[in-house]
Formats: structure tokens, sequence, C-alpha cells
């Protein structure tokens, strides 16, 4: 039976215990939590070796959660597929996965749903799947939620794709509050778009195009906020973008703990001035806004509004972003760099504690979407990742199988040395 002592490590566990403490992984759970140095052990050369982890320097958490990733597969795999997006998840410290539904074809049926899950569970982590909304995301008819549910469904979503008609919307959060799922939604409202993944502003004109307007979002969240409202639905407003989409959801979050948001790295870490310096690799929709709406989504990872950090790891072929900038794809991979940009832009600026940030990423997501994650805790799966918050490297040299970041070639600080899920290795740096 593998056996797995973590030595020396800070435990940062906001479920649990945390501090100086070591762990005993046993048959894929954590056997024993102790103070550091009071477990012994030791190295005897037989088949029932103990491998023991020195941890110095480093912080010990619960794996990531990520509630937003796109493995491309099935459909599109020359930019991703399940196995090298589970690669790069581990690579990033992430031990649980939920995957968006926009694929070819769509997640709108029990048979790709289970090709997804089937392939998910050969990956040595945890992959969970959304399905959409709506049939072939056209936003006229909706799946049917209850069958999804029961083949595994983790939520439902037509992520890529805003849903424009209003009582469709309510009709599934009606569904979806009865049978206790989350729905989760991308918010823009394409009356305010004429050139998607380019902030209205200064990054437009640069371009000379009119780009997206931040209303595009902030009206989409008012809807859905006051449908969720109404009906008591729990929803999901995802990748938010505007300092006034972060106050919508503030203030709904006084009236309905079932509302809920997520905000990615490159919101968090770049403005609209990476538009202007990357071009396409840094096109993502919702844009890159302006650093007051920057500021404003890190205050809601501190104070509680935002719950969830979410990458929306989104690859795209270099033929592809090599596009002009009307016409390139939107998105950026962002599995791999989470972890720097959250230890170099919430951290160590002193906006995120350790705790919270662990929070944010791990227990924060896996509680919203109900997953059996994000704690380290004596009987339960052994999902941890080990990193250490200051240890400087170079972006590049991806597991991904594609490679559209702006952030390649820039050092980053912060870099996971350890992934563990269901008590085995399965990263090493």
């Amino acid at each position: 039976m593998e056996k797995i002592l973590i030595i020396n490590g800070k435990v940062v566990n906001p479920e649990e215990k945390s501090g100086q403490l070591d762990i005993l992984i046993e048959g894929g759970t954590v056997k024993s939590i102790a103070d550091a140095g009071s477990i012994s052990y030791t190295v005897t050369g037989d088949a029932e070796d103990i491998k023991v982890i020195d941890a110095s320097g480093c912080i010990v958490s619960p794996g990531f959660v990520d509630v937003h990733t796109h493995f491309r597969d099935p459909g599109q795999t020359h930019k991703e597929d399940i196995f090298t997006g589970a690669e790069a998840a581990k690579r990033g410290g992430y031990t649980s996965i939920v995957l968006m539904a926009n694929t070819i074809p769509a997640v709108d049926n029990i048979e790709t749903l289970e090709y997804v899950l089937e392939r998910g569970r050969q990956t040595g982590i945890n992959i969970y799947s959304c399905t959409n909304v709506t049939l072939g995301m056209q936003g006229k008819e909706l799946v049917d939620m209850a069958s999804l549910k029961e083949a595994g469904a983790a939520g439902f979503t037509d992520d890529g794709r805003p849903l424009m008609d209003a009582e469709l919307v309510k009709k599934a959060m009606e569904i979806s509050a009865s049978l206790g799922m989350i729905l989760s939604f991308h918010e823009e409202d394409p009356a305010y778009i004429k050139n998607n993944g380019i902030n209205h502003g200064k990054a437009s004109e640069h371009f000379g195009i009119y780009g997206s307007d931040r209303e595009a979002e902030i009206s989409m969240i008012r809807r859905d906020i006051e449908l969720a409202l109404e009906t008591g639905a729990e929803i999901d407003i995802q990748h938010i973008s505007t300092a006034e989409g972060v106050e919508l959801v503030r203030k709904a979050r006084k009236k309905s703990a079932k509302i809920h948001a997520e905000a990615t790295p490159h919101h968090f870490s770049l403005t609209e001035d990476a538009a202007i310096k990357y071009g396409t690799l840094a096109k993502m929709n919702p844009p890159l806004r302006t650093e007051a709406d920057r500021l404003a989504i890190a205050e809601g990872l501190r104070d509680g509004t935002i719950e969830m950090i979410a990458t929306d790891h989104a690859p795209h072929s270099a033929e592809e972003k090599a596009k002009a900038v009307t016409e390139a794809p939107s998105g950026i991979i962002g599995l791999e760099t989470m972890l720097p940009l959250a230890m170099m832009n919430l951290v160590e600026s002193g906006t995120l504690s350790m705790e919270q940030f662990v929070e944010r990423a791990s227990c924060g997501p896996a509680k919203v979407y109900g997953l059996d994650a994000g704690v380290i805790k004596e009987g339960a799966k052994a999902d941890i990742c080990i990193f250490d918050p200051k240890e400087k490297w170079t972006a590049g040299d991806y597991r991904s199988k594609s490679t559209n970041s702006p952030f390649t070639g820039q050092e980053m600080r912060g870099k996971v040395k350890w992934t563990i899920c269901g008590g085995k290795i399965v990263f090493a740096d």
C-alpha cells in the first residue's frame, strides 16, 4: 500500500487545522495530521517503503479546484484534449476540474457527457463536467436537466454564449432550483458589442474599432441576479470583469447566499493595456478592462463577494491567434499560471492572506459546486497541492497543447512542486 509522508511544510487548510504539521497519506486518504516531527517512520527498502516529501519552505494546501475550464474535447482536440488539459491542471496544482460544455458536439446530451466523464476518469485527477442549458447552445430550447443531473452533470451553462431570452432563463432557473443544481452565466449582451474581446475604451481606440462596452456585462448581471432572487436559483456569475458587476454581486449576496461569482487570474492581473501590448494573446471574453476594474475585482476577492478563482483556461492554436484582432478567437490558457499570478498580484500585494487565497482557489469553489474537494482532513481523500510561494521561474514550456498566453516568457513567483490526487503523486517538479 502506497504511503506518503509530507514533512516540514506549512499547512494552509481553511476548513480544518492549519500550521506546521506533518501529513501521512495511506491508501489514497489522509491517515494522520499531526504536529511537525511527531509522525515516526522508517525507510526499510522493501515494497512497503514510505515516500517522504520534504516540504520545507512550502505551503501545503488542498488541491486546487477550477470550476471553469475548457478542454475542447470532443471536437477541437487540436487545441487541447482531456488528457493534455489534465496534465496542465496537475502542473498547476489542480486536483478537481469542472469542464465547460461548449464542445463540438455540445454537451447537451447524456452520450456526450458520458464520453467526457469516462475520459476524465483516465486522467488521475477529478474531472467533472457541466452540461448545456439549451440544446446546441442555441438559446431556444432547454435540455433535459433532470436526466443530465442523473447522468452526472456538475451544473448547467451555455458558457461562450449569453442567454438572451429572459423567460427561458427564468424557466431554467426554476428547474435548476428544484433539482438543487447551479447555473453559470456568460454575461455579455451582444447589443453592446461590435468587436468582442477588446474593451471599449483605450484598447478599442488603439485598434481603431468599437470593441465591447462594459454595459454588455453589467446589464446581463443585473438581469440574472434579479431573476435568481425571484426564483431562488443558485447561480455563478462567470469571469467578472467590471467594478459595477462586482458591486451588483456584493449587494445581491446580502439578500441571498445563492449568488456566486468567479474571477480569473487575467482579470485580477491585467488591464486593457495588455491587449494593446500583446494583441490577440490578451484578447478574451469578457475583455480586460481598466485598472479601477482590476482593483475592484481584487477587492471583491478580498471581502468574499467573489468566492472563486477560476481560470477560464481557453486553449487556441497559434494559427488562430495569429489572425487579426477582429478575427482571432478570444481566450487564453491559465491553469499553469494561476498560482504565481495570485501570489504576485493578490498575496504579495497584501490584498489576500495566504489562507484567503487557498480558500478562493480550493474549498470556496468546491463548496459552491458541491464537490468532494478543498479540504485536508483525516479520513478524507488525499488531494493536496504543495507549492513554494516564492520560487521564481519563467512561464512557458506548457503541458497544455496550446501556448496562447500573454505571460509566456515572463518571470513568475510561486511554483507548484507536487500535486497529489487520491493519495498518488500526479505531478512532481
